[in-house]
């Protein structure tokens, strides 16, 4: 099969993939309202990050391995659903605390470790993420596919979620979204928190 083919088919399923929100786009979009611009483009950096860990993951086929020993994917699945439920509880309870203000302000503080880190536990949190990937991957490529087309995907595949959730972090931190932030703060968190814990409780019960 033609090299190219294959990377525009592969481009087409991960970018299907990346636009559809999920707790990578909330995670890229909160620090972006409520921070600040450069936090929420170094959660964009970690979920890139872990999309290359994914990727190469995927190529090597690391599903393989949670078929071979299903205790260490569930493990992971256990412990990615209960870090998902805990930071849509942490949202809801911090706005539970705060109350409805309408006037408080975004605060400007760059973070950019913690926005790095969120990004990327967020993005490994979800370790069907690596079975999604080699199915991509055994859809897509040809049998005993040569390392350069799995780095070639693999690259491609982080730039399109770079420039994906950076364009979010940019778009969601204009003035105009921080402004419709500010009229329903938190009321928008707790909606987040509940998706949060929505994705960890499936995450968890889920086969």
């Amino acid at each position: 099969m033609n090299t190219a083919i294959i990377l525009l088919s592969v481009a087409a399923i991960w970018g299907i993939a990346v636009v559809t929100p999920g707790p990578n786009f909330f995670i890229t979009v909160k620090p972006a309202v409520g921070q600040s611009r450069q936090t929420a483009l170094f959660a964009a950096l970690g979920t890139s990050t872990g999309t290359i860990i994914w990727g190469v993951s995927g190529f090597l086929g690391i599903a393989l391995l949670f078929k071979a020993s299903p205790w260490i994917y569930i493990s992971l699945k256990l412990l990615g659903g209960a870090y998902l439920v805990y930071l849509g509880a942490s949202l809801i309870i911090q706005t539970l605390k705060n109350g409805v203000d309408r006037e408080s302000p975004v605060a400007e503080v760059v973070d950019f470790r913690r926005g790095y880190r969120l990004g990327l536990i967020t993005n490994l949190s979800n370790p069907k993420t690596a079975a999604f990937v080699t199915s991509l991957f055994a859809a897509t490529m040809p049998a005993e596919a040569p390392l350069a087309l799995g780095c070639m995907s693999v690259a491609l595949m982080t730039l399109i979620s770079t420039g994906w959730y950076m364009f979010v972090a940019y778009v969601f931190s204009m003035d105009r979204f921080r402004r419709l932030y500010l009229a329903g703060r938190n009321w928008i968190e707790r909606a987040a928190g509940v998706i949060f814990l929505g994705f960890g409780l499936k995450l968890v019960s889920s086969e």
